[in-house]
């Protein structure tokens, strides 16, 4: 069947450079690859759905404040930010 397409420049460039480097021609190149295109999406499905049952892992032991470990998390999270902008700032110069 012929049928004109419009294609990306990029994605028309590298098939030009796989038609050349395989030795085959563009028109097969441009085929082979859609059929696996559209093999690959046909296998893949659609993804089966699965259901998580909630589990009650208890409730806060007697003595901790969530507050306190909420801001302790804050605190950890801010030094490890600024470490990580220490260390890409020391490779910029």
């Amino acid at each position: 069947m012929r049928t004109t397409i419009t294609l990306d420049d990029q994605i028309a460039r590298d098939l030009k450079n796989a038609a050349h480097r395989s030795g085959k021609p563009f028109k097969q190149v441009v085929n082979e690859t859609l059929r696996a295109g559209l093999t690959a999406e046909r296998s893949a499905g659609k993804a089966r759905s699965c259901r998580v049952k909630p589990a009650s892992l208890g409730g806060v032991l007697p003595g901790v404040d969530l507050d306190k470990a909420l801001r302790l998390a804050d605190a950890l999270e801010d030094q490890e930010t600024a470490r990580e902008r220490t260390r890409r700032n020391d490779r910029l110069r």
